[in-house]
């Protein structure tokens, strides 16, 4: 019996033979659609649910500036409303406008589901669902704002929202058990309220190394550090910065490849100039498989994360990694089997990624254990299926299935 199916063996009294359809309708709400896990998320299941049992609607909001649109990178065929006053940014004649907007979009497609994504897009789209009197609502965290984001008292305001939002949540989606654990001892929801619904990636077939790093502009024979990211404070590039120093000084030969932009670009720069040449700032690119196929190892120094998309793909492509110990980056990166897991220390990151640098059967070994891992536990099709599985459950399989 699988997580989902233990967890959502009752449906709290719904009438199944009532609600039992030929198509499930699912209203999906997301406050940005920026490069990263929840984008992903949003737009494989766009793709991937059967569209026979599932008719879907994707509400969005703006990007920040800054920020790259996933949906004109990387997906650029999937169709989305965009909801005025929906993007990250707090702003109460916004919000209040979105709001409006977001109830009478549930009025009119009338959803079984309200499914939303991310902070904002969870309060707006919640209450929206609420006063449109949607009775089955979903809620994914992608991660959290409990730690590395607020103030203190903030971060209480956020964690009192969130517990009195999660009772009226039907289900609660946590991307890793981490994420869930710390969730719950934070007192948001109840243990019977989540099932933990992993990403799942399918890149493109990436190309060679050697293919790879002269698309890239990169030496055959380089040692090829990457960091894929937003370059916001959370992301902690300073530490990524520090951890790249100490590197290049125990290898010449190392070059540094930084996929991602954001507000903290031009201090980045300022903080490695002094590497000149052996840093190379690519922006954002759609051929992530590229930047993976070229690199050594990955790097990620953030404060917090969910369950982080760049470690997934990194690690389908054959990439170790060497990351924080934040969230459920160990969930993916498996200490000394695809990776390393390391403190919140510039130093320590530092000596992990030369550990890898300096053993290339060690290099090897990790990247066999990495494309094991997310071939079992990142894949498409598993992540649609579990949705698949969470819908039905909730509302009742199509008439005539054999769920």
């Amino acid at each position: 019996m699988t997580e989902i199916e233990h967890l959502l063996g009752s449906i709290g009294g719904l009438d199944r033979t009532e609600l039992a359809m030929s198509t499930i309708r699912v209203l999906r709400v997301i406050a940005r659609m920026n490069i990263g896990g929840p984008a992903l998320q949003v737009t494989t299941l766009a793709d991937g649910l059967d569209a026979a049992r599932f008719e879907q609607r994707l509400l969005v909001g703006d990007v920040a500036k800054g920020e790259a649109d996933y949906l004109e990178l990387r997906a650029p065929h999937v169709e989305a409303v965009h909801v005025p006053g929906l993007g990250r940014s707090p702003d109460p004649t916004g919000d209040l406008r979105a709001l409006g907007t977001l109830r009478r979009e549930i009025r009119a497609f009338r959803p079984h589901i309200v499914h939303t994504h991310t902070a904002k897009a969870g309060v707006l789209g919640r209450s929206a669902a609420m006063l449109a009197r949607s009775p089955t609502r979903v809620h994914t965290f992608h991660g959290h704002l409990l730690h590395g984001y607020f103030s203190p008292f903030v971060t209480r305001a956020v964690v009192r929202i969130e517990r009195a939002y999660a009772r009226h949540t039907t289900r609660l989606v946590a991307v890793g058990t981490q994420v869930r654990e710390e969730l719950l001892a934070a007192g948001i929801g109840r243990p019977e309220q989540y099932v933990v619904v992993p990403p799942g990636v399918a890149l493109p077939t990436p190309p060679s190394r050697s293919e790879a790093r002269a698309l890239l502009g990169l030496r055959d024979d380089a040692q090829v550090v990457a960091f894929v990211a937003r370059l916001t404070r959370v992301k902690r590039a300073d530490r990524f910065a520090m951890a790249a120093r100490r590197v290049a000084d125990n290898h010449p030969g190392a070059v540094f490849v930084i996929a991602g932009e954001g507000e903290l670009l031009p201090e980045l720069r300022s903080q490695l100039n002094e590497l000149g040449e052996r840093v190379h700032f690519l922006g954002w690119r759609p051929d992530v498989e590229t930047i993976y196929a070229a690199a050594d190892v990955v790097a990620l120094t953030s404060d917090n994360e969910g369950m982080p998309l760049s470690l997934i793909e990194a690690a389908s492509v054959g990439c170790p990694a060497v990351t924080t110990r934040v969230g459920s980056a160990p969930e993916v990166v498996l200490d000394g089997t695809s990776g390393f897991v390391v403190d919140l220390d510039a130093s320590a990151v530092a000596a992990a990624l030369n550990r890898v640098l300096d053993d290339p059967a060690l290099r090897n070994r990790l990247a066999r254990g990495a494309i094991e891992h997310a071939k079992q536990n990142f894949s498409r099709a598993r992540l649609i299926a579990d949705t698949e599985r969470l819908y039905e459950q909730l509302v009742g399989p199509p008439v005539g299935s054999s769920a």
